[in-house]
This record gives structure tokens, sequence and C-alpha cells, in this order.
């Protein structure tokens, strides 16, 4: 699958382009930058507006084959003279503002990243060189529809108000990047434990979320949506001091965490039929229909198995295996709860581990 670049990348070639062309008022048609990960890579300026003191260059991002949702986006770069001397960084239209402590970001600023900000500065130091100890600059990024595309994003439960984030640590965006995804995972619970909050709600994915967003009454900053990373959430609470967690999921994810395995996506641990068996005698559940479950397609039909043979203790001998192996998951660090629904949102179990 193609490679594509981040909005940090992307910033950066349009402030370098935008840097060159104010100081020779020459357009630029082409520019290379140096990535993190130690690599040049060459953008195409798709426009490039020179005045005196001014100019501004754009990029349009390519994600390559990641679903991102500013794949085709314009990111602009406007650089000015400024009578200070140094670089002075600034968001534009379309660029979000931080609201909450959390992010490693100043409150006030615009939601550009570290890594984003240093690659700027760097780039653009490099188109000005010596000229920078007489003068100063502006860089001004922007992203016409930011503020739009920034509603698909957690953005604002992240506390960017106003647009999107200027992102990347490579410069690079891997086709469906777990580490992207983990990395968000991260920064949610970042967030919400900078802002207060000592009980988090972690959930395998949107309809619990929207469930478990019905029963407990906590703020929208305390739910995040940890997809397959149990493991890594579970961690990242412990590290910033997080006192409980609740974990909210459906039956196939429950009955991979039941089974202690902390990483849950689908191709790398299998539902076991034989170890939802053994829970269901537990559960009383009767030799036929513990035969039944063993030879079941999917951990939904086993849901249908035992709800159609009446063995509803099973849902909650499976949700207090969940609440026990997270639990031991984290050496007791945390208060664990565990809730399981149903695919309409009624709680099938409702566990609850703590030292």
């Amino acid at each position: 699958m193609r490679t594509g670049y981040t909005t940090g990348a992307c910033a950066t070639a349009a402030a370098k382009a935008a840097t060159e062309a104010l100081i020779n008022q020459r357009r630029v048609s082409e520019v290379t930058i140096h990535l993190p990960i130690g690599r040049d890579a060459s953008f195409a300026i798709v426009s490039c507006e020179i005045q005196p003191e001014s100019c501004r260059c754009a990029v349009i991002k390519d994600a390559g084959d990641d679903p991102d949702v500013t794949n085709g986006a314009e990111i602009r770069a406007e650089v000015r003279w400024d009578n200070r001397t140094g670089i002075h960084l600034q968001g534009g239209e379309g660029v979000g503002v931080v609201t909450r402590p959390g992010l490693g970001l100043e409150v006030g600023g615009p939601a550009i990243n570290p890594v984003p900000r240093r690659m700027i500065t760097e780039a653009v130091t490099e188109a000005a060189g010596a000229l920078l100890a007489e003068r100063g600059l502006v860089v001004e990024i922007s992203v016409p529809r930011g503020a739009e595309l920034a509603k698909k994003t957690l953005n604002a439960r992240l506390g960017i108000i106003g647009g999107l984030s200027i992102l990347g640590t490579t410069g690079i965006v891997q086709p469906w990047s777990t580490a992207a995804w983990r990395a968000s995972v991260e920064q949610a619970i970042d967030v919400a434990a900078a802002n207060g909050q000592r009980h988090v709600v972690l959930t395998t994915g949107g309809r619990s979320e929207k469930f478990a967003m019905k029963i407990l009454p906590l703020p929208e900053i305390a739910f995040v949506e940890m997809g397959i990373f149990t493991g890594t959430a579970l961690r990242r609470c412990v590290a910033r001091e997080i006192e409980s967690v609740t974990l909210g999921g459906m039956v196939g994810k429950f009955a991979k965490l039941a089974q202690g395995h902390f990483q849950t996506h689908v191709a790398g641990n299998q539902v076991d039929p034989i170890f939802l068996a053994e829970l269901a005698a537990r559960a009383g559940a009767g030799p036929t229909v513990q035969e039944a479950i063993r030879t079941a397609n999917t951990a939904r039909h086993v849901q249908e198995i035992v709800l159609d043979a009446g063995v509803e203790g099973f849902f909650q001998v499976l949700t207090e295996e969940v609440a026990e192996r997270s639990f031991a998951f984290v050496r007791g660090k945390l208060r664990v709860e565990a809730i399981l629904f149903d695919f309409d949102g009624r709680v099938l179990g409702w566990a609850e581990r703590h030292g």
C-alpha cells in the first residue's frame, strides 16, 4: 500500500517554499524538505502568491492509501517579515486552538504539535539563513475547510476547537497505521487525566461508547474509544495516575479479554469457543449447550446460543473474568469495572474488581 505525508510535513513544505519565494521574490513550484525519519521528500507547490513583505504558498496533502479525513486538503503557509528577530509560528484559518491541558501544547495556542513545530522552524531557518539575524519571520499555517474537516475527528473532545491539528512524528503516513491509532488512544487518556478525570471509560468501539455514555454520568472527556488497544490503554491509565477504569464492550472483544488477550485485533487473537464453553459450564449450562458453544462460528453466535438456552449467568461470568484479568494486568493499580452490552445496548453483565 502507498504511504503518504503528514499535515506537519505538508505545512513544513509550504512554509519553506513561502520563505524562499519571499526572500527571492520569485515563484517556487517545488520544494524539498528533510523528514524526521532521516530522508528527504519533495512537494509540488500548487499556489504561490508573492507580495513585497509576505508570501503564501500551498501544498495539497496526499495521505497515500490511508483513509485520512485530511487527504486532499490544502495546507497553506503564509510567511511575512517581522520587526522581531527569530521565527514566530501562528495558527490561521482551519487550525484548531488548544483549550485544555494534556496535549503538550500551550493552552490558547495553535494545535501544531511539537515535531511539526520543529520541522517548520528548521526548514524556514534553512531557507532564510543569515537574514534571520536582522529581521524575523512570522509563519502562519492555515487549512481552508479545516474547521469543517475537524468535525469528523475527535479534536473537540480533546479540547482542540475550531479546526484541525497539524500532526506527524515521522513526516510519513502509513496506511491504516496502528501506531497512529495507538498514539491517539494514549493522547485521549492524557487529556482526560490532565483535566482532572480520575475515572476513565475505555470502550472497544463507537457503539459500546454510546451505550456507556447513557448509563455512566461522566463528562465526555472521560470516554476513550480504545479499539483494540486495551493493554496500551490500561498501562497509560496507570502511568497517568487514573484511579478507576470502566471497560465497555460487546461479546466478541470481551471473549478475548477474558482470556487475557489485551491486544484484541481479529488477526492477532481468535475467539476460543472451547474457553467460552468452559465459562458456560461454570454458569450452569448443560452438556448440549456446551457442545453447541464449542462448535459456534463466532462470539455473537455463542451469545445467541446462550440466550436461546436461558443461561444468562454466562454473561456475568464472562464479565467477571474480564474485570479479574484486567485487574491482574495492571497489578491492582486501578479499580477495574467491566460492562458487557448486547448489540442494542442492554447490559448483559456488570462486574468490578478492586484491591
